[in-house]
């Protein structure tokens, strides 16, 4: 570990003229700062003083949406407990606000040992719940000295990062071996965890938690905007798009708009610091651009043909709803792709590049019930337009997609069922 915090330490002194530069041009790693370096927030210290805490940590906005029905089900099952969430990126720390306002949320530290046994100290948390595939060296072994049990929940391993793990398993090993529990989202996930050297009899599929993202409500833009939409619009929701895919989506609009007038394009880049850049984008190529920003403020007609622009977080799950088509971003270039379930679970028929390999197994599934299509680039405006044409076998894809999202539900259940038991079999060995 001294060879881990020797070399964390190294890449942040290396890097600090990068980290300053983007923190002045861009204030994306302004945030939180001070917390990240282990100045515990005061409003923490006064929220977990006295309560037993359950520390749970999603990186970003997809963990986030993971978390978020996991959360209100655990503190359902036990009200006892105060569920501190922790997040990496400033939109994660947004959207866990937004969605959990009642908690209190905060960034996570740097993993330097000392930074570490300061939260522990203030938290002194009863289970440390870390979402996916966030191993952070120095919070377990910390957390194993003071006796935290920790799990690892909706565990996944990528297909990119299985390789990196395998090489390095003689050093992940002992640290997996100090994980209580993974709850995996797949039987693939549970063999690559063994592989890599989590002991077999801790891990258990429990199913992925993204099958039971679910909102009882509209959410308020959503509904401003449903009011403001043409009566026949036909409404194409491009979500968690990444640089070089907007000027794809762009370049097909005119074929779209050729063969179905009534269309509108709700464009959702994945990264805020974009937001600016695509909208002069939009702007540049003759398309009229509504900001959800400003609409938000001013709501005014949402014209036929017009691109409006979500630069806003944690609405985009939501804004699947009003789709008559969802493409889901990160596919068309070289990223892994994102959740095709966020408009699966609306019945909207969806639409994905070749590049998916971050959400294989989701992909998979819906392939083999005929509920997404994927495309090449060079086919992507004729399918897109095509989609749009013939209603009624996209709306049956939708269907397809629903039913696949419906019937894989319960994984949350599940995974409060196991951190339930799990706090209840520390209580007795710590006796």
């Amino acid at each position: 570990m001294a060879v881990y915090s020797a070399l964390l330490l190294a890449a942040l002194v290396l890097g600090a003229p990068w980290w300053l530069l983007r923190m002045a041009t861009s204030g994306r790693y302004r945030a939180g700062l001070a917390g990240r370096l282990g100045w515990v927030p005061k409003q923490l210290r006064s929220a977990v003083a006295g309560r037993e805490v359950v520390w749970v940590h999603a990186v970003s906005v997809g963990e986030v949406m993971a978390a978020t029905q996991l959360i209100r089900e655990l503190s359902a099952a036990r009200p006892e407990w105060l569920i501190a969430v922790s997040t990496t990126t400033a939109t994660g720390q947004s959207l866990a606000k937004q969605r959990l306002p009642e908690l209190p949320v905060f960034y996570l530290p740097l993993d330097f040992a000392f930074v570490v046994r300061r939260y522990l100290r203030v938290l002194r948390p009863t289970m440390l719940v870390l979402m996916e595939s966030e191993l952070w060296p120095n919070l377990i072994l910390q957390c194993t000295k003071v006796g935290v049990p920790m799990a690892v929940v909706n565990a996944r391993v990528s297909d990119r990062s299985f390789p990196r793990y395998m090489r390095l398993r003689r050093l992940w090993r002992p640290l997996l071996e100090k994980i209580s529990l993974f709850l995996a989202q797949s039987e693939e996930t549970a063999d690559r965890l063994i592989q890599i050297g989590a002991p077999a009899d801790r891990v258990r599929v429990t199913g992925n938690l993204k099958y039971d993202l679910r909102e009882g409500r509209e959410s308020p833009l959503v509904a401003m905007v449903r009011e403001q939409l043409p009566a026949q619009a036909r409404v194409v929701v491009c979500g968690s798009t990444l640089d070089g895919e907007e000027k794809i989506l762009l370049a097909a609009w005119p074929a779209v708009l050729a063969a179905e007038p009534n269309a509108v394009m709700v464009l959702a880049p994945r990264h805020p610091d974009r937001f600016a850049a695509v909208a002069a984008m939009i702007g540049a190529g003759g398309f009229t651009v509504l900001r959800a920003s400003e609409f938000r403020e001013r709501p005014q007609p949402v014209a036929a043909g017009s691109i409006f622009l979500l630069d806003t977080i944690g609405d985009l799950a939501a804004m699947y709803s009003l789709g008559a088509l969802a493409f889901v971003g990160g596919s068309l270039i070289a990223a892994g792709g994102h959740n095709p379930l966020e408009p699966a679970r609306f019945g909207v028929p969806v639409l994905m590049g070749e590049s998916f390999q971050n959400f294989r197994e989701i992909v998979h599934v819906l392939q083999v019930h005929n509920a997404i299509r994927v495309v090449s680039t060079a086919a992507f405006a004729e399918t897109l337009t095509a989609m749009l044409h013939h209603t009624g076998e996209a709306k049956a894809m939708g269907q397809r997609g629903r039913k696949v999202f419906d019937a894989q539900a319960g994984a949350t259940g599940r995974t409060v069922q196991a951190l339930t038991a799990l706090s209840k079999e520390s209580v007795v060995s710590a006796r």
